[in-house]
Protein backbone atom coordinates (compact mmCIF):
# COMPACT_ATOMS: atom_id res chain seq x y z
CA UNK A 1 0.00 0.00 0.00
CA UNK A 2 1.32 3.41 -0.92
CA UNK A 3 2.19 5.41 2.24
CA UNK A 4 1.56 8.69 0.37
CA UNK A 5 -2.12 7.90 0.67
CA UNK A 6 -1.78 8.23 4.44
CA UNK A 7 0.36 11.34 4.19
CA UNK A 8 -2.62 13.07 2.59
CA UNK A 9 -4.88 11.81 5.38
CA UNK A 10 -2.81 13.29 8.20
CA UNK A 11 -3.52 17.03 7.64
CA UNK A 12 -7.21 16.27 7.10
CA UNK A 13 -7.39 14.40 10.39
CA UNK A 14 -5.67 17.24 12.20
CA UNK A 15 -8.21 19.71 10.77
CA UNK A 16 -10.99 17.52 12.15
CA UNK A 17 -9.34 17.47 15.58
CA UNK A 18 -8.90 21.27 15.41
CA UNK A 19 -12.56 21.83 14.43
CA UNK A 20 -13.65 19.54 17.22
CA UNK A 21 -11.63 21.63 19.72
CA UNK A 22 -13.30 24.81 18.45
CA UNK A 23 -16.75 23.23 18.73
CA UNK A 24 -16.09 22.18 22.32
CA UNK A 25 -14.93 25.73 23.12
CA UNK A 26 -18.14 27.25 21.69
CA UNK A 27 -20.19 24.73 23.65
CA UNK A 28 -18.47 25.58 26.93
CA UNK A 29 -18.88 29.36 26.37
CA UNK A 30 -22.60 28.89 25.60
CA UNK A 31 -23.14 26.81 28.75
CA UNK A 32 -21.19 29.36 30.86
CA UNK A 33 -23.20 32.32 29.49
CA UNK A 34 -26.50 30.58 30.17
CA UNK A 35 -25.25 29.66 33.64
CA UNK A 36 -24.68 33.35 34.45
CA UNK A 37 -28.15 34.37 33.19
CA UNK A 38 -29.81 31.48 34.98
CA UNK A 39 -28.03 32.37 38.24
CA UNK A 40 -29.21 35.99 37.97
CA UNK A 41 -32.82 34.90 37.40
CA UNK A 42 -32.65 32.54 40.38
CA UNK A 43 -31.37 35.35 42.63
CA UNK A 44 -34.26 37.56 41.47
CA UNK A 45 -36.60 34.64 42.13
CA UNK A 46 -35.29 34.33 45.71
CA UNK A 47 -35.80 38.07 46.33
CA UNK A 48 -39.38 37.95 45.00
CA UNK A 49 -40.16 34.85 47.06
CA UNK A 50 -38.90 36.65 50.20
CA UNK A 51 -41.07 39.69 49.38
CA UNK A 52 -44.12 37.44 48.91
CA UNK A 53 -43.33 35.65 52.17
CA UNK A 54 -43.05 38.96 54.10
CA UNK A 55 -46.24 40.35 52.56
CA UNK A 56 -48.11 37.11 53.30
CA UNK A 57 -46.90 37.31 56.91
CA UNK A 58 -48.34 40.82 57.22
CA UNK A 59 -51.62 39.83 55.54
CA UNK A 60 -51.97 36.88 57.91
CA UNK A 61 -51.83 39.34 60.82
CA UNK A 62 -54.85 41.22 59.39
CA UNK A 63 -57.06 38.10 59.23
CA UNK A 64 -58.29 38.49 62.82
CA UNK A 65 -59.14 42.14 62.23
CA UNK A 66 -62.86 42.45 61.50
CA UNK A 67 -62.43 45.83 59.78
CA UNK A 68 -60.27 45.89 56.65
CA UNK A 69 -57.78 48.75 56.35
CA UNK A 70 -56.28 50.60 53.42
CA UNK A 71 -52.96 49.06 54.40
CA UNK A 72 -54.42 45.62 53.78
CA UNK A 73 -55.54 46.70 50.32
CA UNK A 74 -52.08 48.12 49.59
CA UNK A 75 -50.47 44.89 50.81
CA UNK A 76 -52.76 42.90 48.51
CA UNK A 77 -51.67 45.16 45.63
CA UNK A 78 -48.05 44.38 46.50
CA UNK A 79 -48.74 40.67 46.78
CA UNK A 80 -50.39 40.51 43.35
CA UNK A 81 -47.57 42.58 41.81
CA UNK A 82 -44.84 40.43 43.39
CA UNK A 83 -46.53 37.23 42.25
CA UNK A 84 -46.91 38.56 38.70
CA UNK A 85 -43.20 39.48 38.68
CA UNK A 86 -42.39 35.99 39.94
CA UNK A 87 -44.43 34.41 37.14
CA UNK A 88 -42.55 36.55 34.60
CA UNK A 89 -39.30 35.40 36.21
CA UNK A 90 -40.43 31.78 35.81
CA UNK A 91 -41.27 32.49 32.14
CA UNK A 92 -37.73 33.79 31.54
CA UNK A 93 -36.23 30.76 33.28
CA UNK A 94 -38.35 28.35 31.23
CA UNK A 95 -37.53 30.09 27.94
CA UNK A 96 -33.85 30.13 28.87
CA UNK A 97 -33.93 26.42 29.71
CA UNK A 98 -35.74 25.59 26.46
CA UNK A 99 -33.20 27.54 24.37
CA UNK A 100 -30.34 25.83 26.17
CA UNK A 101 -31.85 22.41 25.58
CA UNK A 102 -32.28 23.13 21.84
CA UNK A 103 -28.69 24.43 21.56
CA UNK A 104 -27.30 21.44 23.44
CA UNK A 105 -29.27 19.04 21.22
CA UNK A 106 -27.80 20.71 18.11
CA UNK A 107 -24.30 20.63 19.55
CA UNK A 108 -24.62 16.97 20.52
CA UNK A 109 -25.63 16.11 16.93
CA UNK A 110 -22.63 18.04 15.59
CA UNK A 111 -20.33 16.26 18.03
CA UNK A 112 -21.77 12.88 17.05
CA UNK A 113 -21.05 13.66 13.37
CA UNK A 114 -17.47 14.54 14.29
CA UNK A 115 -17.17 11.28 16.21
CA UNK A 116 -18.29 9.35 13.13
CA UNK A 117 -15.63 11.10 11.01
CA UNK A 118 -12.93 10.51 13.60
CA UNK A 119 -13.85 6.86 13.93
CA UNK A 120 -13.66 6.38 10.16
CA UNK A 121 -10.21 7.96 10.02
CA UNK A 122 -9.13 5.96 13.05
CA UNK A 123 -10.38 2.75 11.41
CA UNK A 124 -8.28 3.43 8.28
CA UNK A 125 -5.22 4.19 10.35
CA UNK A 126 -5.62 0.98 12.34
CA UNK A 127 -5.95 -1.07 9.13
CA UNK A 128 -2.84 0.54 7.75
CA UNK A 129 -0.95 -0.01 10.99
CA UNK A 130 -2.01 -3.66 11.05
CA UNK A 131 -0.91 -4.27 7.46
CA UNK A 132 2.42 -2.55 8.04
CA UNK A 133 3.03 -4.09 11.46
CA UNK A 134 6.17 -5.93 10.17
CA UNK A 135 9.12 -4.06 11.71
CA UNK A 136 11.31 -4.98 8.70
CA UNK A 137 8.79 -3.25 6.42
CA UNK A 138 9.33 0.00 8.33
CA UNK A 139 13.09 -0.38 8.12
CA UNK A 140 12.91 -1.07 4.39
CA UNK A 141 10.66 1.95 3.99
CA UNK A 142 13.38 4.08 5.60
CA UNK A 143 16.26 2.46 3.71
CA UNK A 144 14.54 2.86 0.35
CA UNK A 145 14.79 6.64 0.65
CA UNK A 146 16.81 8.39 -2.06
CA UNK A 147 18.70 10.54 0.46
CA UNK A 148 19.41 10.97 4.15
CA UNK A 149 17.01 13.95 4.41
CA UNK A 150 14.18 11.95 2.79
CA UNK A 151 14.86 9.13 5.28
CA UNK A 152 14.52 11.64 8.16
CA UNK A 153 11.22 12.89 6.71
CA UNK A 154 9.95 9.29 6.40
CA UNK A 155 10.91 8.62 10.02
CA UNK A 156 9.00 11.73 11.15
CA UNK A 157 6.06 10.63 9.04
CA UNK A 158 5.92 7.23 10.78
CA UNK A 159 6.14 8.94 14.18
CA UNK A 160 3.31 11.28 13.15
CA UNK A 161 1.16 8.28 12.17
CA UNK A 162 1.71 6.73 15.60
CA UNK A 163 1.06 10.04 17.40
CA UNK A 164 -2.09 10.62 15.36
CA UNK A 165 -3.42 7.20 16.28
CA UNK A 166 -3.00 7.99 19.95
CA UNK A 167 -4.54 11.47 19.62
CA UNK A 168 -7.57 10.22 17.71
CA UNK A 169 -8.17 7.53 20.30
CA UNK A 170 -8.07 10.14 23.10
CA UNK A 171 -10.26 12.59 21.16
CA UNK A 172 -12.89 9.93 20.49
CA UNK A 173 -12.89 8.93 24.15
CA UNK A 174 -13.17 12.56 25.38
CA UNK A 175 -15.83 13.27 22.78
CA UNK A 176 -17.96 10.39 24.01
CA UNK A 177 -17.54 11.49 27.64
CA UNK A 178 -18.55 15.05 26.73
CA UNK A 179 -21.68 13.83 24.95
CA UNK A 180 -22.64 11.73 27.99
CA UNK A 181 -22.21 14.74 30.29
CA UNK A 182 -24.27 16.94 28.00
CA UNK A 183 -27.06 14.35 27.86
CA UNK A 184 -27.10 14.26 31.67
CA UNK A 185 -27.15 18.08 31.75
CA UNK A 186 -30.12 18.15 29.34
CA UNK A 187 -32.01 15.66 31.51
CA UNK A 188 -31.34 17.87 34.55
CA UNK A 189 -32.52 21.02 32.69
CA UNK A 190 -35.72 19.24 31.67
CA UNK A 191 -36.44 18.17 35.26
CA UNK A 192 -35.82 21.72 36.52
CA UNK A 193 -38.05 23.09 33.77
CA UNK A 194 -40.92 20.84 34.89
CA UNK A 195 -40.49 22.01 38.51
CA UNK A 196 -40.57 25.67 37.43
CA UNK A 197 -43.71 25.00 35.36
CA UNK A 198 -45.42 23.50 38.43
CA UNK A 199 -44.46 26.53 40.55
CA UNK A 200 -45.72 28.86 37.81
CA UNK A 201 -49.14 27.15 37.84
CA UNK A 202 -49.36 27.50 41.62
CA UNK A 203 -48.47 31.19 41.50
CA UNK A 204 -51.11 31.87 38.84
CA UNK A 205 -53.74 30.27 41.08
CA UNK A 206 -52.56 32.40 44.02
CA UNK A 207 -52.77 35.55 41.87
CA UNK A 208 -56.42 34.80 41.08
CA UNK A 209 -57.17 34.21 44.78
CA UNK A 210 -55.40 37.45 45.81
CA UNK A 211 -57.21 39.45 43.13
CA UNK A 212 -60.56 38.13 44.33
CA UNK A 213 -59.76 39.13 47.91
CA UNK A 214 -58.51 42.49 46.64
CA UNK A 215 -61.82 43.04 44.83
CA UNK A 216 -63.82 42.20 47.97
CA UNK A 217 -61.84 44.68 50.09
CA UNK A 218 -62.08 47.31 47.36
CA UNK A 219 -65.89 47.04 47.24
CA UNK A 220 -66.05 47.55 50.99
CA UNK A 221 -64.10 50.82 50.74
CA UNK A 222 -66.07 52.12 47.75
CA UNK A 223 -69.17 52.30 49.94
CA UNK A 224 -67.39 54.66 52.36
CA UNK A 225 -65.92 57.26 49.99
CA UNK A 226 -67.02 60.31 52.00
CA UNK A 227 -65.47 58.89 55.16
CA UNK A 228 -62.26 58.09 53.28
CA UNK A 229 -62.04 61.62 51.84
CA UNK A 230 -62.36 63.14 55.31
CA UNK A 231 -59.72 60.74 56.63
CA UNK A 232 -57.45 61.55 53.71
CA UNK A 233 -57.72 65.31 54.29
CA UNK A 234 -56.78 64.83 57.94
CA UNK A 235 -53.80 62.64 57.02
CA UNK A 236 -52.58 65.19 54.46
CA UNK A 237 -52.70 67.91 57.15
CA UNK A 238 -50.65 65.69 59.45
CA UNK A 239 -48.15 65.05 56.65
CA UNK A 240 -47.80 68.80 56.02
CA UNK A 241 -47.12 69.42 59.73
CA UNK A 242 -44.59 66.57 59.79
CA UNK A 243 -42.84 67.90 56.70
CA UNK A 244 -42.63 71.42 58.14
CA UNK A 245 -41.39 70.25 61.56
CA UNK A 246 -38.70 68.06 59.97
CA UNK A 247 -37.61 70.97 57.73
CA UNK A 248 -37.43 73.30 60.77
CA UNK A 249 -35.41 70.76 62.77
CA UNK A 250 -32.90 70.23 59.94
CA UNK A 251 -32.60 73.99 59.35
CA UNK A 252 -31.88 74.45 63.06
CA UNK A 253 -29.20 71.76 62.84
CA UNK A 254 -27.64 73.50 59.84
CA UNK A 255 -27.76 76.89 61.60
CA UNK A 256 -26.24 75.38 64.76
CA UNK A 257 -23.49 73.73 62.72
CA UNK A 258 -22.79 77.02 60.91
CA UNK A 259 -22.67 78.87 64.23
CA UNK A 260 -20.29 76.25 65.63
CA UNK A 261 -18.02 76.61 62.61
CA UNK A 262 -18.18 80.41 62.89
CA UNK A 263 -17.18 80.28 66.56
CA UNK A 264 -14.38 77.81 65.79
CA UNK A 265 -13.14 80.02 62.95
CA UNK A 266 -13.26 83.07 65.21
CA UNK A 267 -11.39 81.17 67.93
CA UNK A 268 -8.86 80.02 65.34
CA UNK A 269 -8.28 83.59 64.12
CA UNK A 270 -7.84 84.85 67.67
CA UNK A 271 -5.48 81.98 68.47
CA UNK A 272 -3.52 82.69 65.28
CA UNK A 273 -3.28 86.38 66.15
CA UNK A 274 -2.14 85.51 69.68
CA UNK A 275 0.39 83.05 68.26
CA UNK A 276 1.87 85.66 65.98
CA UNK A 277 2.18 88.14 68.86
CA UNK A 278 3.76 85.49 71.07
CA UNK A 279 6.06 84.45 68.22
CA UNK A 280 7.21 87.98 67.75
CA UNK A 281 7.95 88.25 71.46
CA UNK A 282 9.17 84.79 72.38
CA UNK A 283 9.95 83.25 68.96
CA UNK A 284 7.39 80.52 69.71
CA UNK A 285 6.23 78.29 66.82
CA UNK A 286 3.72 75.79 68.27
CA UNK A 287 0.21 76.31 66.78
CA UNK A 288 -2.80 76.03 69.11
CA UNK A 289 -4.69 72.70 69.19
CA UNK A 290 -8.09 74.37 68.56
CA UNK A 291 -7.45 74.84 64.84
CA UNK A 292 -6.44 71.20 64.43
CA UNK A 293 -9.61 69.97 66.16
CA UNK A 294 -11.83 72.00 63.82
CA UNK A 295 -10.09 70.57 60.77
CA UNK A 296 -10.42 66.99 62.07
CA UNK A 297 -14.15 67.46 62.71
CA UNK A 298 -14.70 68.65 59.15
CA UNK A 299 -12.67 65.79 57.72
CA UNK A 300 -14.59 63.21 59.75
CA UNK A 301 -17.96 64.54 58.57
CA UNK A 302 -16.79 64.36 54.95
CA UNK A 303 -15.69 60.73 55.36
CA UNK A 304 -19.02 59.71 56.92
CA UNK A 305 -20.91 61.41 54.09
CA UNK A 306 -18.88 59.58 51.41
CA UNK A 307 -19.34 56.27 53.23
CA UNK A 308 -23.11 56.78 53.33
CA UNK A 309 -23.17 57.56 49.60
CA UNK A 310 -21.12 54.44 48.84
CA UNK A 311 -23.88 52.30 50.38
CA UNK A 312 -26.65 53.62 48.14
CA UNK A 313 -28.84 50.69 47.10
CA UNK A 314 -27.56 48.41 49.86
CA UNK A 315 -28.66 50.10 53.10
CA UNK A 316 -30.66 47.83 55.45
CA UNK A 317 -34.38 48.47 55.90
CA UNK A 318 -35.47 50.53 58.94
CA UNK A 319 -37.51 47.47 60.04
CA UNK A 320 -36.58 43.80 59.98
CA UNK A 321 -39.71 42.74 58.05
CA UNK A 322 -42.07 44.88 56.02
CA UNK A 323 -43.53 45.90 52.67
CA UNK A 324 -43.58 49.36 51.08
CA UNK A 325 -47.23 50.44 50.99
CA UNK A 326 -46.71 54.04 49.86
CA UNK A 327 -43.90 55.17 47.57
CA UNK A 328 -41.92 58.39 47.40
CA UNK A 329 -43.62 61.28 45.59
CA UNK A 330 -47.11 61.22 44.04
CA UNK A 331 -49.25 58.14 44.80
CA UNK A 332 -52.74 57.27 43.49
CA UNK A 333 -55.26 56.52 46.23
CA UNK A 334 -56.05 52.77 46.26
CA UNK A 335 -59.85 53.27 46.09
CA UNK A 336 -60.67 56.93 45.31
CA UNK A 337 -60.52 57.80 41.62
CA UNK A 338 -58.42 60.79 40.52
CA UNK A 339 -57.22 61.32 44.08
CA UNK A 340 -53.48 61.42 44.80
CA UNK A 341 -51.30 61.75 47.88
CA UNK A 342 -47.80 63.18 48.15
CA UNK A 343 -45.11 61.49 50.18
CA UNK A 344 -41.78 62.99 51.21
CA UNK A 345 -40.43 59.49 51.96
CA UNK A 346 -41.77 55.95 51.93
CA UNK A 347 -44.23 54.16 54.22
CA UNK A 348 -43.41 50.58 55.22
CA UNK A 349 -46.11 48.37 56.75
CA UNK A 350 -44.65 46.15 59.46
CA UNK A 351 -45.75 43.76 62.22
CA UNK A 352 -47.52 45.36 65.18
CA UNK A 353 -45.19 47.31 67.53
CA UNK A 354 -42.18 46.41 65.37
CA UNK A 355 -38.81 47.86 66.36
CA UNK A 356 -37.24 50.52 64.17
CA UNK A 357 -33.50 50.48 63.50
CA UNK A 358 -30.95 52.92 62.15
CA UNK A 359 -30.00 52.20 58.53
CA UNK A 360 -26.44 53.51 59.00
CA UNK A 361 -24.06 54.68 61.72
CA UNK A 362 -24.49 58.28 62.74
CA UNK A 363 -25.46 60.77 65.46
CA UNK A 364 -28.98 61.50 66.76
CA UNK A 365 -29.56 65.21 66.19
CA UNK A 366 -33.30 65.60 66.88
CA UNK A 367 -36.07 63.83 68.80
CA UNK A 368 -39.45 65.42 68.03
CA UNK A 369 -42.98 64.73 69.24
CA UNK A 370 -45.48 65.58 66.51
CA UNK A 371 -49.25 65.03 66.87
CA UNK A 372 -50.43 62.40 64.37
CA UNK A 373 -46.87 61.28 63.60
CA UNK A 374 -45.83 60.11 67.06
CA UNK A 375 -42.19 60.59 67.93
CA UNK A 376 -39.72 61.45 65.18
CA UNK A 377 -35.99 60.72 65.16
CA UNK A 378 -33.45 62.45 62.91
CA UNK A 379 -29.99 60.89 62.54
CA UNK A 380 -27.05 62.68 60.93
CA UNK A 381 -24.67 60.87 58.54
CA UNK A 382 -22.26 63.58 57.37
CA UNK A 383 -24.25 65.68 54.86
CA UNK A 384 -27.17 63.23 54.95
CA UNK A 385 -30.10 62.85 57.34
CA UNK A 386 -32.37 59.85 57.86
CA UNK A 387 -35.79 60.44 59.43
CA UNK A 388 -37.89 57.84 61.26
CA UNK A 389 -41.45 58.77 62.24
CA UNK A 390 -44.59 57.21 63.72
CA UNK A 391 -42.63 55.95 66.75
CA UNK A 392 -44.29 55.23 70.09
CA UNK A 393 -41.06 54.85 72.08
CA UNK A 394 -37.49 55.97 71.44
CA UNK A 395 -34.41 54.22 72.82
CA UNK A 396 -31.90 57.00 72.05
CA UNK A 397 -31.45 60.70 72.83
CA UNK A 398 -29.97 63.74 71.09
CA UNK A 399 -26.18 63.43 70.86
CA UNK A 400 -26.15 59.61 71.00
CA UNK A 401 -23.96 57.77 68.50
CA UNK A 402 -25.77 54.87 66.80
CA UNK A 403 -24.55 51.97 64.67
CA UNK A 404 -26.07 50.36 61.60
CA UNK A 405 -29.13 48.17 62.42
CA UNK A 406 -29.19 49.42 66.04
CA UNK A 407 -32.73 49.49 67.49
CA UNK A 408 -33.73 53.12 68.06
CA UNK A 409 -37.45 52.83 68.91
CA UNK A 410 -40.75 50.98 68.46
CA UNK A 411 -43.74 51.80 66.26
CA UNK A 412 -47.17 53.18 67.10
CA UNK A 413 -50.32 51.16 66.51
CA UNK A 414 -53.48 52.98 65.45
CA UNK A 415 -56.74 51.91 67.15
CA UNK A 416 -58.35 49.00 65.28
CA UNK A 417 -55.20 48.33 63.22
CA UNK A 418 -53.27 45.07 63.30
CA UNK A 419 -50.14 46.48 61.62
CA UNK A 420 -47.72 49.32 62.26
CA UNK A 421 -46.30 51.70 59.67
CA UNK A 422 -42.89 53.40 59.74
CA UNK A 423 -42.51 56.59 57.72
CA UNK A 424 -38.90 56.81 56.50
CA UNK A 425 -37.17 59.74 54.79
CA UNK A 426 -33.67 60.55 53.51
CA UNK A 427 -32.42 64.13 52.99
CA UNK A 428 -29.19 65.57 51.65
CA UNK A 429 -27.82 68.87 52.96
CA UNK A 430 -26.06 70.93 50.29
CA UNK A 431 -24.85 74.21 51.78
CA UNK A 432 -27.96 75.76 53.32
CA UNK A 433 -30.35 73.78 51.07
CA UNK A 434 -32.04 70.47 51.90
CA UNK A 435 -33.01 68.01 49.17
CA UNK A 436 -35.46 65.13 49.73
CA UNK A 437 -34.30 61.80 48.23
CA UNK A 438 -36.22 58.66 47.32
CA UNK A 439 -35.40 56.15 50.12
CA UNK A 440 -36.46 53.19 47.92
CA UNK A 441 -33.33 53.84 45.80
CA UNK A 442 -31.09 53.66 48.87
CA UNK A 443 -32.31 50.56 50.71
CA UNK A 444 -31.57 47.03 49.56
CA UNK A 445 -34.52 45.92 47.37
Amino acid sequence: MNPKHFISLYPKDMRIVSKYGLLVGVLLVTVYSFGQTSEKLKKEQEKLENKIKNTKLLLDKTKNNTQASLNELKLLDNQVRFREELVRNYDHQIRGAELTIVKKDQQIKALEEKIAQLKEQYRKLLIYAYKKRNKYGKIMYLFSANSYFEAVKRKKYLESIRELQQKQYLVIKQNQQLINRQIQSIDKEKRQKMLVLDEKKKEKQQILADKQKQEDVYKGFKSEESKLLAQLREEEKQKAVLKEQIAIAIRKEIAAAEEKRRREEEARRKAEAARKIAEAKNNATTPPAAATVAMNDAKEGSLVSKSFEANKGSLPWPVDKGSITENFGRNPHPTLENVFTNNNGIDISSPKNAEVRSVFEGEVTSVLNIPGAGKVLIIKHGNYRTVYSNLQNTYVSVGDKVSSKQAIGSLLVKPGESLSVVHFEIHQVVGSNVQSLNPALWVDR
